[in-house]
């Protein structure tokens, strides 16, 4: 089992931070700093959260940490339809159903959909039924043709992008599962060549619907200051028309129906 001077000075390079530079943000010396990853100083559990808070350690990781020095977790995963975790249920159905008639929905660490607004419907008519079932994953359903793929105009554009956000968390947050993900759906090709998108306020998805295109942008939020790993690793994806014809689709379909949970298969 790796020492959790290991681990934290694995943190510390990810971030790309000197042993000075931890201390400082700590407000500890760099000697302590040198002591504990060498294994030469045993860090109490505060001073192992208070340097995994600086490296910006996830709550997942930070139970490692924990463990690693000889300490209980300290941090629950509570599903998120649980009697614990009903305050932020409710919360966040308030915002997927107050967001509609647009889409929006919530995905977990491995992008994996948890609840769904009725906004999101249309988009899933015609995708294969086994790209459905839970987890349902939301890259795999957005890149295979069963599912979005075939509707998407700029799929090497969107494919793209993924490949830049999921690249960019791995590095934050390393994870065995979202890793094969990436090299399974992501690894880049000759398929990414893809042409400019016009004057827009956000690179757009473009759905097209028949004879109808729709352009979406979207936006990220996540909990602020969580306590719950569950709670640490969701966020809510929220899709915006990006011009006037795609506002007016979504303004007269009429969707107004509650969000719906999907069970994420964590």
């Amino acid at each position: 089992m790796r020492t959790v001077g290991e681990l934290l000075r694995e943190w510390r390079h990810r971030r790309r931070l000197s042993q000075l530079d931890l201390a400082i943000a700590a407000d500890v010396s760099a000697r302590h700093v040198s002591l504990v990853e060498t294994g030469r100083s045993n860090p109490s559990a505060d001073m192992v959260l208070r340097l995994a808070d600086q490296l910006d350690v996830p709550l997942r990781e930070r139970n490692v940490l924990l463990l690693a020095a000889g300490f209980a977790p300290r941090y629950a995963e509570r599903p998120l339809g649980g009697d614990a975790l009903s305050a932020a249920w409710d919360a966040i159905a308030r915002v997927l159903r107050a967001h509609e008639p647009y889409p929006a929905l919530v995905i977990d660490r491995r992008w994996n959909i948890l609840m769904t607004n009725r906004a999101i419907d249309p988009f899933l008519a015609d995708v294969a039924p086994d790209l459905l079932r839970p987890p349902v994953n939301m890259v795999r359903l957005g890149l295979d043709p069963r599912g979005l793929a075939h509707r998407i105009v700029n799929l090497a554009e969107v494919r793209s992008l993924l490949r830049t956000r999921i690249g960019r968390q791995l590095a934050t947050a390393p994870d065995p599962e979202l890793t094969t993900l990436y090299e399974e759906l992501l690894a880049p090709g000759s398929e990414d060549a893809s042409p400019a998108i016009g004057s827009e306020i956000a690179v757009p998805m473009i759905f097209r619907f028949g004879e109808r295109e729709l352009r979406l942008f979207s936006t990220t939020t996540t909990f602020g200051t969580p306590t719950d790993i569950t709670l640490d690793e969701i966020a809510i994806e929220s899709y915006y028309p990006s011009d006037a014809e795609s506002a007016a689709y979504f303004t007269t379909s009429g969707a107004g129906a509650d969000p719906r949970p999907r069970t994420s298969g964590r």
